[in-house]
């Protein structure tokens, strides 16, 4: 696949306040502007919301998946087909 520059303008301010958030993120300015392009075709949206602290949305998710992961690999929680994981996510995003 080709790949091919693109310009953004915005205020030297925010560039600034971007920058150092993508740092944050562990990536570029460049790579977050591609996650975000990436996930907008994917969905047809504004996908996602993207925070900053230790305490975000992500964070708070990757520390749960580590502990879920630790726990089915020390034999502590029971086997799941791919279909009840599914019910389970599904479930989770309904609020119930």
């Amino acid at each position: 696949m080709a790949q091919v520059s693109m310009t953004v303008r915005m205020d030297s301010q925010l560039k600034a306040k971007f920058d150092e958030l993508c740092s944050q993120f562990g990536m570029s300015a460049n790579t977050a502007m591609n996650v975000f392009a990436k996930a907008v075709v994917r969905k047809r949206k504004i996908p996602f919301e993207v925070e900053g602290d230790t305490n975000s949305a992500y964070e708070r998710g990757v520390r749960a998946i580590r502990s879920i992961r630790a726990k089915a690999e020390a034999g502590e929680l029971p086997d799941l087909t791919l279909d009840e994981i599914n019910d389970e996510i599904r479930l989770y995003r309904e609020g119930k």
